[in-house]
Order: structure tokens, then C-alpha cells, then sequence
């Protein structure tokens, strides 16, 4: 396959140099110009975050020396790009337009922001979860003006640990979710070093993310049908959820505790064998980023563990423990996914694979 040559849209912030760190070695893509604000604009990639760097590692040196594009100069970007994954830090309504405006130049966008979200003709993708959104892309270039140009976003990272988990037991039809998520500093584009206030703390409340996590599951388990317009997604209208969103003192790692209650009844049996034998559209499709398997179980009750399994399937998996019965729901059990690669930067990654492998992302001409 040719490499495909893929903008960083937003470098400097932190997901942005988890895009960068992720893409090293990539067998399909290469990582071509960096772009921020115009504040870091001019500058080598290098001293544009220097003093910012988050990881132990150095930044990759085929990076390093670039010199950082202007976000809004989309003419001159769209010289250099195939396409482009977006993690600017905006106001919602100026990332919208941002985007929309990539899009309009024929550049595809994938998204690690949650403004085109709850748009209806904008696919909102886990690969293994539901590829068959892809669908609404054609009514998306329709509305835009776009002939190769569109954007597909990824969800909040604080579903991609139980979203995963309840995906396989949708046929036995949970009607009601509670859920509460223990998320990690760099979440919030922090470390511990730039916020020492997060050492041996806990703060009950961040902005926007219970309401993310009880509506956006809602899209993702929703259909394509088309109201007359062209194909739309329409979101599903089960199970109700319920979410508490919680930041934590660790590094990486959102962990979930989650309880759930079915219409139908089912058994530890029939839950574990569907966890086990949940094969996803992105294996079949040999995505070079999925993880095989997507999914894995710990009988130890200790387990899922931020530090010892953050890093399953290289980032890109999840980890479930802790079935048992709910005195008050039928089902609970923890799970874990890393925030900033199957979260974030990786799963955009993912998307980018799956939306390659289906083509809709190809050589700019």
C-alpha cells in the first residue's frame, strides 16, 4: 500500500503528540505537517513544545524539525496532506466550522473533538463496534459540498471501557445503565508535573462528561436509515444510562464500574462466552492497529488494574473484571481502556485504518 500522508491538525496539545508518537512506523501512514495555532506557528516542532513534551520518549526526529503550520491556512495544508486527524482545543462552534471547512476543501477529517458528534450525517466510529456507520458519509459530502472531503469522529474516551463490554450483550437487551467512570489527568491534557494539585486527589466532576456518556453510547448503537434525505444515523432509544464521571490521580487509564439490568435474562456463562468470542469487523478487515483480541477477562478479582493493564493489545484493548450479580441491577463488572490511545489518538488512528481499508480515505490527486 502507498503511504498515505496524514496532517496533525492541533500537534502541540497533548493528544496531538500522542497522534505523532502513535504514527512512528506506521505501515500505512506518515505523518507529513503539523499545524497549531498561529502562536506556534513558524516555529520547529521541536520548540513549539518545548518544555511540553509529555513522554518519556523523544519526539520521532522525522517531527522534530518541521516547522508547524498555521491550523487556519487550510490552502497551504491541503498541499501537503491526503488527510488530516483534528485535536484542536476551540470553543465547540469554532471547531464545527474548522472542520467543516477541511472538509470543504477536500480534505478528509478524522476527529478526536466532540463538535460534530451529534451531528447526524457524521459517522461516530469504533471500528469494532459499528463500521456500518461509514454509510452516512455520501449524505455528509452532499450537505458540505464535497466530493472527497468529509469528517468521522471518534467518541468521548470515557465510554470506550464499557461501551466495548455491553456491545456483545446488546442482543439480550440492557435496559438500564448505571455507570461510573474514574478517569485519568491526561484526560484532561495534563501530567502530574504541570498538575501537582491531582496528587492523592479525586475531584467528583468534569464538565460535560456525564451527559457525553449517557447520550453519545446512544449513537453508537444506533441505525442508518434514510428519512429522505439520504442515509442518516438514528440514534438507538435503549438502555437509559446513567453516568457519574470522576477525575483520578493516575496517569492513564480510564476505569469504569458499571451496573446493568436486561430484558432478557442471562446467565455468568452466556456474558463470559460473548466477551470471549467477540470478533469485530476491524480484525476481519487485518487493520494494522486492531487489537486481537479486542477483548480480555480477568477471573483474579483485582483485576483490571490501571497500571499493570492500561497498555492490553498495546492501548488498543479492554480489560473487564469483576462479574457478578447486582442486588439492585441483574449484572456489574469493572472494565479499563488507555484513554489516550484507544481513547483518543488511537482510535482515531483506528478509524483512519478502517476508513482506508473501505475507501474512503485515498491519495490526494
Amino acid at each position: 500500500m502507498i503511504q498515505l500522508r496524514a496532517g496533525i491538525i492541533g500537534a502541540t496539545g497533548m493528544v496531538g503528540q500522542r497522534f505523532i508518537s502513535l504514527l512512528k512506523d506506521h505501515p500505512w501512514f506518515h505523518v507529513s505537517c503539523v499545524a497549531a495555532s498561529a502562536r506556534s506557528a513558524g516555529k520547529p516542532y521541536r520548540e513549539a513544545v518545548e518544555g511540553r513534551w509529555a513522554f518519556d520518549w523523544p519526539i520521532p526526529e522525522d517531527v522534530a524539525g518541521m516547522t508547524v503550520m498555521d491550523a487556519a491556512d487550510i490552502d497551504a495544508i491541503a498541499e501537503k496532506v491526503d488527510f488530516v486527524f483534528c485535536a484542536v482545543d476551540m470553543k465547540k462552534d469554532e471547531i464545527r466550522a474548522l472542520e467543516e471547512d477541511y472538509a470543504r476543501h477536500e480534505i478528509p477529517v478524522v476527529s478526536n473533538n466532540s463538535a460534530c458528534r451529534g451531528v447526524k450525517d457524521v459517522p461516530m466510529v469504533v471500528p469494532e463496534i459499528n463500521a456500518a456507520h461509514l454509510a452516512v458519509i455520501p449524505t455528509q459530502r452532499k450537505r458540505l459540498g464535497c466530493e472527497r472531503g468529509f469528517i468521522a469522529v471518534k467518541p468521548n474516551c470515557s465510554i470506550q471501557s464499557y461501551v466495548p463490554a455491553l456491545t456483545p450483550l446488546l442482543d439480550f437487551r440492557p435496559t438500564q445503565v448505571s455507570v461510573c467512570t474514574y478517569q485519568a489527568i491526561s484526560g484532561a491534557g495534563k501530567t502530574f508535573k504541570t498538575w501537582p494539585e491531582m496528587v492523592d486527589n479525586v475531584i467528583p466532576y468534569i464538565g460535560g462528561e456525564d451527559e457525553k456518556s449517557e447520550q453519545e453510547p446512544l449513537k453508537l448503537w444506533g441505525h442508518v436509515e434514510d428519512l429522505g434525505e439520504g442515509p442518516v444515523i438514528v440514534n438507538a432509544a435503549e438502555p437509559v444510562i446513567s453516568a457519574q464521571c470522576l477525575r483520578v490521580a493516575a496517569s492513564d487509564g480510564h476505569m469504569a464500574a458499571v451496573s446493568v439490568r436486561f430484558a432478557e435474562k442471562v446467565t455468568k456463562e452466556q456474558i463470559l462466552e460473548r466477551w470471549a468470542g467477540y470478533e469485530t469487523e476491524a480484525q476481519r478487515l487485518e487493520l494494522p492497529s486492531a487489537p486481537k483480541p479486542f477483548l480480555q477477562y480477568f477471573e483474579d478479582p483485582s483485576r483490571p488494574q490501571t497500571r499493570l493493564d492500561r497498555d492490553f493489545q498495546n492501548g488498543f484493548g479492554v480489560s473487564i473484571g469483576r462479574l457478578r450479580e447486582d442486588r439492585i441491577f441483574d449484572w456489574r463488572f469493572v472494565c479499563l481502556s488507555h484513554n489516550t490511545i484507544r481513547g483518543a489518538a488511537g482510535g482515531g488512528i483506528l478509524t483512519a485504518e478502517l476508513l482506508t481499508r473501505k475507501g474512503y480515505i485515498q491519495p490526494r490527486k
